[in-house]
């Protein structure tokens, strides 16, 4: 199971997240996130990153060219879209697409299937919001044939890591504000506890 941490604003923080064993981290480029950065920021701190990290860009109906020349100018390895774009729209991007799909109790998760050639990131919906509430939605909707196939969002903590491993066992999980002292700023400690969970896990595995 992979881990990707998200909402990174910092340099300190993408190298404490990066050196705890991270898999991916992702920088959000929608001004209205409280975990925004500009794609210049972004750039400066994936130049002194290891390459072997995965780096992702989250973007909300951004326009395709904006996507684009950020991926360009930034260097991310994959763009994850969190909005209302669709299969005309990613397929004009240059990069590998992870699409984000937000889950309520009467989601049809068929509609995964409609999409080709992405990978899958399930979230909480929200009227609010496109992603970063901290919440989770109600997992065990996931059907057993997707489970595997997904990167889990939503509500992912050292709490709940465990039963996630063990029950769900998705590809991958994603999160932010469960490793934050306040948004936009991982908390050291909180990402140490975290990972030396999710090691140990792998490590009986």
């Amino acid at each position: 199971m992979k881990v990707k941490i998200c909402g990174i604003t910092n340099y300190k923080d993408a190298l404490l997240c990066q050196d705890y064993g991270a898999d991916a981290i992702g920088f959000i480029f929608y001004p209205k996130s409280k975990r925004y950065i500009t794609p210049a920021k972004a750039a400066l701190i994936i130049n002194r990153l290891s390459p072997f990290i995965v780096k992702v860009g989250i973007f909300v109906n951004a326009k395709l060219s904006f996507v684009n020349e950020t991926a360009e100018l930034t260097r991310i390895n994959i763009v994850q879209l969190h909005g209302d774009e669709d299969e005309n729209y990613y397929a004009g991007i240059n990069l590998p697409v992870i699409k984000s799909f937000r889950v309520k109790d009467n989601f049809d998760f068929r509609e995964v299937y409609k999409y080709k050639k992405v990978g899958y990131l399930l979230d909480s919906y929200s009227d609010n919001s496109y992603g970063g509430t901290g919440k989770k939605f109600n997992w065990d909707l996931i059907p057993d044939y997707l489970k595997d196939k997904i990167i889990l969002s939503g509500g992912v903590s050292e709490k709940n890591i465990e039963y996630i491993f063990h029950s769900i066992n998705p590809a991958a999980v994603d999160l932010s504000s469960s490793l934050e002292s306040r948004p936009g700023k991982k908390d050291e400690k909180k990402v140490k506890a975290f990972f030396k969970k999710v090691n140990k896990l792998r490590y009986l595995c």
